[in-house]
């Protein structure tokens, strides 16, 4: 059984916890699926004033849903449309204060008001995106940003079947 109590005082500090957590939830396990579906758990556990977390993966060049909590969400996502595509098209993390203000965004969840997408790249090669969703405009900073990145390095190897530790089972186009 895993029991994370995630407290902290500061966001360096949380995401610290959060990153220290996944690791212990992902290391050694092969399968890409079930390490997504217990990252986006412990994030929405963990992080407050989300109303989606989770991940999209790279199949066959297009955004698949993959492992998440929350409402229920769209599909397939084309690089390139909304926030989780421009992330996945650019390979640059998307932090949106405002996302009715985004250019194409993409309304899963009429209650989401900001978002935080960050690839996870494994030698050049997307694997998927994750994807944090808040009712609250502004809700995501650098510090967020930061943290989901450093946390995007750790998933990578674990999630693509790289020979960097992961034994991820998910075979991407």
């Amino acid at each position: 059984m895993y029991e994370f109590r995630i407290e902290a005082a500061d966001k360096a500090e949380l995401y610290r916890q959060l990153i220290e957590a996944a690791d212990a939830l992902t290391a050694g396990e092969p399968d890409a699926i079930a390490n997504m579906a217990n990252v986006a758990a412990l994030l929405w556990e963990s992080l407050p004033d989300l109303n989606w977390s989770g991940f999209y993966r790279n199949v066959g060049g297009e955004l698949v849903l993959g492992p998440f909590q929350g409402r229920a969400a769209c599909i397939r996502i084309p690089f390139g449309k909304g926030v989780c595509g421009t992330a996945a098209a650019t390979l640059e993390p998307q932090c949106v204060e405002d996302v009715h203000a985004f250019p194409g965004h993409i309304a899963c969840d009429s209650a989401s008001a900001s978002e935080l997408v960050v690839p996870i790249v494994e030698d050049g090669r997307l694997i998927a995106v994750l994807d944090l969703d808040s009712p609250t405009p502004a809700r995501f900073d650098a510090a967020d940003v930061e943290g989901c990145v450093t946390l995007a390095q750790l998933l990578a190897p674990r999630l693509s079947g790289g020979s960097k530790g992961g034994h991820g089972e998910l075979k991407n186009s």
